[in-house]
């Protein structure tokens, strides 16, 4: 791990300085790339920028085929209504100073936002230092690389290792498989 980090650097989470970005705009990224490449997701979401201002109040309103043309499945243009109504209705508001499983609880009533999803967003979103998605395919195949373990009990018991910054060893265990 610690070749990892004098190779890639400081991992972009806390305490280090890490990006800020509107919690509605990274959730709503989030569901667009579910499942996609990235170079799909990046297609998509550009699409979905020179079509639609990024904001809930505009994605509520947008007709579910204008949102399909820009190349969301019919489940993903629900899941983006559904996300935008969450944060209309101060769903969003305040969500930065809540504890991590109280982020997982609140967000995951929202249609297409799971577990791993809120990870994502806790690390990416929020900058949250010690999360530990042992769901993600990325970490499994790190792990398993880099120290011979996939299962998810092993994980577990590796994440500990690194607590309390978990995010941080995440973020190299994705840059073995690059």
């Amino acid at each position: 791990m610690q070749k990892l980090a004098l190779k890639h650097g400081p991992a972009p989470f806390a305490p280090h300085p890490f990006p800020e970005r509107s919690p509605y705009v990274v959730l709503l990224s989030s569901i667009v790339g579910q499942q996609l490449s990235s170079k799909a997701a990046d297609t998509i979401w550009q699409r979905m920028a020179s079509r639609f201002e990024l904001k809930p109040e505009v994605l509520y309103r947008a007709p579910s085929e204008d949102l399909r043309a820009a190349g969301l499945s019919n489940a993903k243009a629900r899941y983006v209504q559904d996300l935008s109504r969450f944060a209309l209705e101060g769903g969003l508001e305040g969500i930065e100073h809540q504890p991590d499983p109280e982020v997982i609880r609140h967000l995951t009533q929202v249609r297409g936002i799971g577990v791993w999803t809120v990870q994502m967003f806790l690390m990416f979103g929020l900058g949250r230092p010690d999360v530990w998605p042992v769901l993600d395919l990325g970490i499994r195949k790190g792990a398993q690389k880099l120290y011979g373990i996939g299962e998810r009990q092993a994980l577990e018991e590796l994440g500990e290792r690194f607590r309390p910054y978990r995010s941080h060893a995440a973020w190299y265990l994705w840059r073995v498989l690059e």
